[in-house]
């Protein structure tokens, strides 16, 4: 764990290098989504969670994460690699033969970290509200962490989990949000508006912040000031606005970066602008 904003912004800089390198060799994956959620991910691996790489896949005395948006998996895998769950070296598998690197994950697999199959969207929540009463019941106080896509909020399981959270006062779990705008067919506003989401989540009885997800000084502090507020009779929500495809200038702010991986010559223009901090796998 460490607070300090230069050491996580170095991790994340590496990771973004993973993420690129990672749907590069496949040739298939999502690196908008990713790029955009990863200083969310180091900051909340590396600087907020009380978690534990040896993984005990009850998480009891752990705080829990459960990545809902399963398609930004290649954010997810070297998070969990750079934290110490699996060697990084196996990033490299990322989408081939035999991996256990999916390209959403599974836990059928049995890869450290991965505590449901996601990527079918909208399922996350009740998942997350589940585990967060399952610790209610077992005496457990830690959290349990949840992250979507803001595309994602057009399903409607999303909603009915919004409802059932507050009327059973689940205030162990704080959900995040990635509000970029865009989804694989588009922009959001195009596809299917989803106009004031503060209000919304407010109205549902949620007590809700909002942070720039792509400045880790502020994504550290929200996430503190989110654990803060746990415990008082209300679930949280973070409505975390990113760009996606942030840190790679061409891929910045377009859905055509969704689920497209870039070529050789894109590949090392993106790497250009992405030091590499702890060295590529």
């Amino acid at each position: 764990m460490t607070t300090n904003i230069d050491e996580l912004k170095s991790v994340a800089s590496q990771v973004r290098r993973d993420i690129v390198r990672m749907v590069h060799g496949c040739q298939s994956g999502h690196p908008g989504g990713s790029l955009g959620c990863t200083d969310f991910l180091v900051g909340l691996y590396f600087a907020t969670m009380k978690h534990d790489p040896k993984f005990n896949m009850d998480g009891i005395g752990e705080d829990l994460f459960f990545l809902s948006n399963g398609h930004i998996s290649p954010v997810f895998y070297s998070v969990l690699g750079h934290a110490g769950y699996f060697g990084k070296a196996e990033l490299a598998t990322f989408r081939k033969l035999n991996t256990r690197l999916q390209g959403h994950p599974t836990t059928h697999e049995h890869l450290p970290g991965v505590r449901i199959a996601s990527g079918s969207l909208g399922q996350g929540l009740s998942v997350a509200i589940g585990a967060a009463l399952a610790k209610k019941l077992n005496g457990d106080d830690s959290l349990v962490f949840t992250l979507h896509g803001d595309g994602e909020l057009q399903e409607g399981q999303i909603w009915e989990a919004a409802m059932f959270a507050p009327h059973n006062k689940v205030d162990n779990l704080i959900a995040t949000v990635d509000v970029n705008g865009q989804q694989i067919d588009g922009p959001t506003d195009k596809i299917l508006g989803l106009l004031d989401l503060a209000a919304k989540w407010t109205a549902f009885g949620w007590d809700v912040l909002t942070m720039n997800g792509n400045d880790m000084t502020e994504v550290v502090s929200t996430l503190a000031e989110a654990k803060s507020r746990t415990g008082k009779g209300k679930s949280i929500v973070i409505l975390m606005h990113t760009g996606m495809g942030y840190g790679v200038d061409f891929m910045m702010g377009s859905h055509k970066w969704h689920g497209v991986a870039p070529n050789d010559e894109q590949l090392a223009a993106a790497l250009a602008q992405l030091e590499e901090t702890l060295g590529d796998y």
